[in-house]
């Protein structure tokens, strides 16, 4: 190992090892499974999958949000379990500093790997799987935006950075190991439709933008997380799957060609990709079934839907404007309420089950207003896509949760 790499990577450990130590303590919530004398039961991967990714409950919660059930407060992990969902979505940024300059200092590092614990707790508890969704950034990664995490903005050499992401995946993990908190899917990026860490780059950066052909930089930083991941498996008694993920299933054929013949990423089990039909156009909703069937039977992995959404109104409840606003035109037979957001998901999870996809994943379907603050507002701009209504209360949407697909 060269010097340079030594140097970053305990740099990197002692960092991260100081991070462990005051992350329980900012976050304020428990993250040991189960309580004294009792073992939390680790559930499996269901069958078909139908998730939620409720990374920002813990954020709305502590800034007055409340969950309903026929207007009586209740948790919502509890409230969606009982209907039916049987996996947890939740996302992990490297360093997110930012969300103490939002709110203070005395604040909980949201989507920091504590948080991150105490999310996997509640899942856990409540029967629920969990997918743990590396962004690899300090924020929000998604097709145009794959920021360096500020720790790694030094570094020049491929093999240091791969090496850096091989051991910040494994001590994420192995932290929750400790914790008997591991995750039963892991996915290795977000959205990664270009690459990963391809925006915002310094000079020098390693070259991890795949539109310009660098497959082979792109596939040896994947195997890296890859490894992490197999490597605290060989450790466990219980399976970890991976998941690739990208946007847009029109991306989906070119993509997974040429991830596994030019990237030479071989060793995951899933492609996942978000779908929504605000952006989404190209592949049309009668057409997504047989896309999922076609490239199941040509690549041999599953399919995901990773990430999906639909309104029950184009109103608001807050003063943070919403992405799905009444600009945006329904789907044909998928009016903008509660019946028709119901049967959006109910049609889709059914379609995806035929096609011999794995599951439908819901992105956020509990961010309610409250006082809540991100980057752009106060508030939630997808409350009107949430599965609770402006009250707080779970509504009638949520019942496709309890169709067996």
């Amino acid at each position: 190992m060269k010097k340079q790499q030594l140097v970053f990577i305990l740099a990197l450990f002692f960092t991260t090892m100081m991070s462990f130590a005051c992350s329980d303590d900012d976050n304020g919530k428990p993250v040991e499974n189960g309580t004294e004398g009792e073992e939390t039961e680790i559930p499996e991967l269901p069958g078909f999958i139908k998730g939620l990714d409720l990374s920002y409950v813990n954020q709305v919660e502590d800034h007055g949000g409340i969950y309903k059930q026929e207007g009586v407060a209740a948790d919502p992990f509890e409230i969606l379990t009982e209907k039916g969902g049987n996996l947890v979505r939740v996302r992990l940024w490297h360093n997110p500093s930012w969300v103490k300059d939002i709110y203070g200092d005395a604040t909980p590092v949201y989507s920091g790997i504590a948080d991150v614990a105490a999310t996997i707790e509640r899942a856990h508890q409540n029967g629920m799987a969990v997918l743990l969704d590396f962004h690899y950034s300090d924020t929000w990664a998604d097709p145009g935006h794959q920021d360096v995490p500020a720790a790694w903005k030094n570094i020049t050499s491929l093999d240091v950075l791969t090496d850096s992401v091989y051991n910040y995946t494994y001590e994420m993990l192995s932290y929750l190991k400790e914790k008997n908190l591991l995750p039963q899917m892991v996915q290795i990026g977000n959205e990664t439709n270009p690459g990963m860490m391809t925006t915002n780059t310094p000079e020098g950066f390693p070259d991890l933008n795949v539109y310009d052909g660098n497959w082979s930089a792109f596939g040896q930083v994947v195997n890296a997380g890859i490894k992490a991941v197999r490597d605290i498996e060989s450790q466990s008694d219980s399976e970890i799957k991976v998941a690739l993920h990208i946007a847009d299933p029109k991306n989906l054929e070119w993509w997974m060609a040429d991830v596994i013949n030019k990237g030479n990423v071989h060793d995951f089990e899933i492609m996942g990709f978000s779908y929504y039909h605000i952006w989404h156009t190209t592949i049309s909703f009668d057409q997504l079934p047989g896309l999922v069937s076609d490239l199941k039977s040509t690549y041999g992995k599953d399919l995901l839907v990773m990430e999906t959404a639909y309104p029950f109104t184009t109103e608001y409840d807050d003063n943070y404007g919403n992405i799905y606003s009444s600009e945006t035109a329904p789907l044909e037979g998928f009016p903008f309420t509660i019946e028709g957001q119901k049967q959006y998901l109910t049609t889709l999870s059914q379609n995806m089950a035929n096609a011999g996809a794995i599951g439908v994943i819901y992105w956020e379907p509990a961010w309610i207003s409250s006082g809540m603050k991100d980057l752009w507002g106060t508030g939630s701009s997808w409350e009107n896509c949430a599965l609770f209504d402006f009250d707080g209360n779970v509504t009638e949407a949520a019942d496709y949760l309890e169709v067996n697909y």
